[in-house]
C-alpha cells in the first residue's frame, strides 16, 4: 500500500509539471492569415489561438508575459512553433494582448487550464531539431553613422528578421530614412529601429504622432544626448 501511494504521489507530481511550462512565444506574421491550420481551422488573426507542438487541439491555455505580467487565454488549434527554444506561436490578438508585437518574441507561462476532451484531427506530435528555411530576402547597405538632431525610435527588437520587415515596410510607406541602434543589455543584443533623423524635434514629434497607432511606444531620440 506505502509503494503504490507513493507511485500515484509521482504520477501527480509529473502531471502537475506538464501543465507548466515557460519558454519563448513568437507569434504568426500577417501573411498566414486565412491559412488553413493543422486541426482543419483557418487562422484567424483577431481570435485567440495558439500553435503547441504536442498539446490536444482544444487545450485551453493561459498565458503569462513575464516581463509585463500580462495575461491572455488561447485554444490550440495549430502544430508549432517550429523553431528551436520557441515553445509556442500565438496568433496576432493575443500577441497583442500580451503587449509584445514590437518586440516579436516574448519570454512567456503556459499553464494549461482546460485540457478539453483531447480529440482533434490529429494527433499529437513531438517535434524535435526542426531547421527551418528562410524565405524572405531584403537588399540593404550597412554603414557606421554618427547621427544629429532627432530621431523617432519605434520599438526595439532581438531578432532581425521582424526588423527587416518593419524597415521594409516603413521604406514603401513612408519614404524615410531609418537606423538600427544596437546596444547590448546583461550580454544580450537589442536593435532599436529609428525613424530619422529629422532636423527639429517639432519635425520628428509631428512624425510620430502620425505613426502613434501603429507604433504605440514610439517616443523621440535626441541624438546629442545618447
Amino acid at each position: 500500500m506505502r509503494v503504490r501511494l507513493i507511485l500515484i504521489l509521482a504520477a501527480s507530481c509529473h502531471l502537475a509539471v506538464a501543465q507548466l511550462q515557460t519558454g519563448k512565444a513568437s507569434f504568426y506574421a500577417d501573411s498566414f492569415e486565412g491559412s488553413p491550420t493543422a486541426s482543419g481551422e483557418k487562422y484567424r488573426a483577431a481570435k485567440f489561438t495558439a500553435a503547441h507542438r504536442t498539446l490536444p487541439f482544444g487545450t485551453v491555455l493561459r498565458v503569462t508575459n513575464v516581463a509585463n505580467n500580462q495575461t491572455v487565454e488561447v485554444t490550440v488549434n495549430d502544430r508549432g512553433p517550429f523553431v528551436e527554444g520557441r515553445i509556442l506561436d500565438l496568433s496576432k490578438a493575443a500577441a497583442q494582448k500580451l503587449g509584445f508585437v514590437n518586440q516579436g518574441v516574448a519570454e512567456v507561462r503556459v499553464e494549461v487550464i482546460d485540457a478539453g476532451n483531447g480529440k482533434g484531427k490529429t494527433q499529437p506530435v513531438v517535434v524535435d531539431h526542426v531547421t527551418v528555411e528562410e524565405r524572405e530576402f531584403y537588399s540593404f547597405d550597412v554603414n557606421k553613422i554618427d547621427p544629429k538632431g532627432f530621431g523617432v525610435q519605434l520599438g526595439t527588437y532581438q531578432e532581425l528578421a521582424n526588423l527587416f520587415r518593419i524597415t521594409d515596410q516603413l521604406k514603401s510607406k513612408y519614404k524615410k530614412r531609418t537606423t538600427v541602434w544596437v546596444k547590448v543589455v546583461n550580454g544580450v543584443k537589442y536593435y532599436s529601429l529609428i525613424v530619422g533623423p529629422f532636423g527639429t524635434s517639432a519635425k520628428a514629434e509631428s512624425f510620430m504622432d502620425g505613426i502613434k497607432k501603429q507604433f504605440p511606444d514610439a517616443f523621440v531620440l535626441d541624438y546629442s544626448r545618447k
